[in-house]
């Protein structure tokens, strides 16, 4: 048997401020929120199966949709 440790051990860490603690608290919560929502629609398919195709959204007006929603949050570079 090795003598070495299972798991190596943890290096010491670099503590965050209150600011930068909070931003990933917040950050966080979001993801959380956002793999909730996945979470749901996939239980959801498992129980009661695919949606209708006719009760969907075409891909084309999801991806149009999106990338209206991209271009409003960011910057433009003229």
């Amino acid at each position: 048997m090795s003598e070495q440790p299972a798991t190596p051990p943890v290096p010491d860490r670099q503590r965050l401020d209150e600011n930068g603690a909070a931003s990933v608290r917040r950050y966080a919560a979001g993801e959380r929120a956002r793999l909730d929502v996945l979470v749901a629609v996939l239980e959801d398919i498992a129980e009661n199966g695919y949606p209708a195709p006719e009760t969907g959204v075409p891909w084309e007006t999801a991806r149009d949709t999106h990338l209206e929603r991209l271009a409003a949050h960011e910057p433009r570079v003229a």
